[in-house]
């Protein structure tokens, strides 16, 4: 393999210089590799002609921002050797495939090895690379379903709702395979070896369910929902409505925040009932009818500056402008679009949005040039992907 890219530079991440090979897929693939480039990797993304089935305008396609992209058509003659010039030249590849599909189209690990054998071969399934489900289709909320986290979510008696596709996609499967792919570069480096890392949703949301499982070995989780001190079964953590139909978030776990809590809310005599679960129904009753007193923004009054651990629940548009999040640039407008700063931070190495979201097929030249490609065979489609 090829020595990757650019060297480190100050404000552009601790990743800078290392190459990433992203094939165009949906979800939780394009987030860790998004989640690369953020951290200063160079990503090139291999779209595919006419785009992803679930996509949205490039234009406006936030998890390809600070990419590149060119565009290759894979079931045409050429079009399997052209990732595999690439797969040479990069460090990390990112694939999202059904288990077999890459194998079948000649750009599977055995053959990507063979031209780079330090390459680390990333692999984003739902339901992994082996097992009876393998093969099939699913989406977050199915993933979700099997390993037990879906069931945790919810009131009684009714169906629990599925948390967008955070949990699962983003949490259980890109995380997963961003840190995977990371701890195996880290052994490519040191060995000149590189690996397969297969990132299964259900594993990753498995994982994350961890301390859950301990509570539920040590009996102080019960196997159902809304009737445990993390899922809304406890009264000091959870949600309320307020007059004006708005919500407020209560997480006050420990007594001396509990206690803080009643007493801004006008119920100290409540203390007691903290550790008390006969009394959760009670306490339940009479915090709902007082957050129905009032509206969020003048609970949200009542609330600031405290250590009561209550907030006020935001929605999408209004999370930006808090306070808070202005302060830090947790949120951040580039090309006209709202969107999360990168996170975490470095204070050796800052991370930043280098460029928007990359158009499909725009930076077939400026890739070719710079990973030293040999010239395609015929020119890539141009930006629109036509």
């Amino acid at each position: 393999m090829t020595t990757a890219g650019t060297p480190t530079t100050p404000g552009s991440g601790p990743l800078s210089g290392v190459r990433v090979l992203e094939l165009a897929g949906i979800g939780p693939g394009p987030f860790a590799a998004m989640l690369l480039a953020d951290l200063g990797a160079d990503v090139v993304r291999v779209d595919r002609p006419g785009g992803p089935g679930l996509g949205i305008d490039p234009a406006s396609d936030v998890t390809n921002r600070n990419k590149r992209s060119v565009v290759v058509d894979l079931k045409a003659e050429g079009g399997p050797a052209r990732v595999l010039d690439l797969a040479e030249r990069a460090d990390v590849l990112i694939e999202g495939y059904r288990p077999g599909v890459a194998e079948r189209l000649g750009i599977g690990p055995a053959d990507c090895h063979a031209r780079n054998p330090r390459l680390v071969y990333g692999r984003m399934t739902g339901w992994g690379q082996h097992g009876p489900l393998a093969p099939r289709a699913g989406h977050d909320a199915t993933y979700l379903a099997l390993t037990g986290t879906l069931g945790m979510i919810g009131r009684p008696g009714e169906p629990p709702p599925p948390p967008a596709n955070l949990l699962g996609d983003y949490a259980g499967g890109s995380l997963y395979l961003a840190v995977g792919v990371l701890a195996a570069l880290h052994h490519a480096r040191a060995t000149g070896t590189g690996q397969v890392v297969d990132a299964a949703i259900v594993d990753g949301t498995a994982h994350l369910s961890a301390m859950i499982h301990g509570m539920l070995a040590a009996g102080a989780w019960q196997d159902r929902r809304a009737a445990n001190l993390l899922d809304g079964g406890c009264p000091y953590y959870g949600t309320y409505e307020t007059a004006d139909g708005g919500h407020m978030a209560v997480g006050a776990l420990e007594y001396r925040f509990y206690e803080e809590f009643l007493d801004l809310l006008g119920l100290p005599e409540l203390a007691p009932a903290h550790a008390d679960w006969s009394r959760w129904g009670e306490v339940r009753e009479r915090v709902t009818a007082r957050f129905k007193a009032r509206t969020r923004e003048e609970w949200t009054a009542v609330f600031a500056d405290s250590d009561a651990c209550v907030a006020p629940v935001l929605s999408l548009r209004e999370a930006p402008h808090h306070p808070h999040l202005a302060a830090r640039g947790t949120f951040t407008d580039h090309g006209g679009i709202t969107q999360p700063a990168p996170a975490p931070r470095f204070s050796a190495t800052p991370t930043t949005i280098r460029t928007g979201p990359a158009l499909p097929g725009a930076d077939t030249e400026a890739v070719t040039r710079d990973w030293g490609l040999p010239a395609p065979a015929d020119h890539a489609p141009a930006a629109d992907g036509d």
